[in-house]
């Protein structure tokens, strides 16, 4: 099925995303983990975990829509030196994926792909949920 050309945009710039969170969530989990924060760093391997199913499912559906999913390109990653600095760049990171995604899914609506917007709002209800969770530990 041919998708508008913006909607892939949108959906490769949402896999640069979850690419960029896919290494920056693991590599905060080795460094949580070896920092002695055994509980934060399965928490942090788990959330690596869930990246990964949410660049599947972006890759599926761009492929879907006759598109081809850009795996050379990922965003900057933001690496935290102590504990506070993982959360506020995790945080920086799900405030920027929620942002894009929010517009994503009013494009979307707009060109009438509402399968794609839906799956854009299912990410920014995950985006959501780690920033709820990142605010209280902060």
């Amino acid at each position: 099925m041919q998708g508008d050309a913006r909607v892939i945009e949108f959906l490769n710039r949402g896999l640069r995303h979850e690419l960029a969170a896919i290494n920056q969530y693991w590599l905060h989990y080795r460094l949580l983990d070896n920092w002695g924060y055994r509980a934060l760093a399965k928490k942090w391997r788990q959330e690596s975990i869930e990246e990964m199913q949410h660049a599947d499912k972006i890759v599926e559906r761009i492929i879907f829509l006759d598109g081809f999913p850009n795996m050379q390109v990922i965003d900057p990653l933001r690496i935290g030196q102590n504990v506070r600095e993982v959360l506020d760049c995790d945080l920086a990171a799900e405030m920027s994926a929620r942002a894009l995604y929010q517009e994503a899914a009013t494009h979307c609506h707009a060109v009438k792909d509402y399968v794609t917007r839906d799956l854009f709002e299912e990410l920014m209800h995950d985006e959501e949920e780690h920033i709820d969770y990142l605010e209280t530990q902060l």
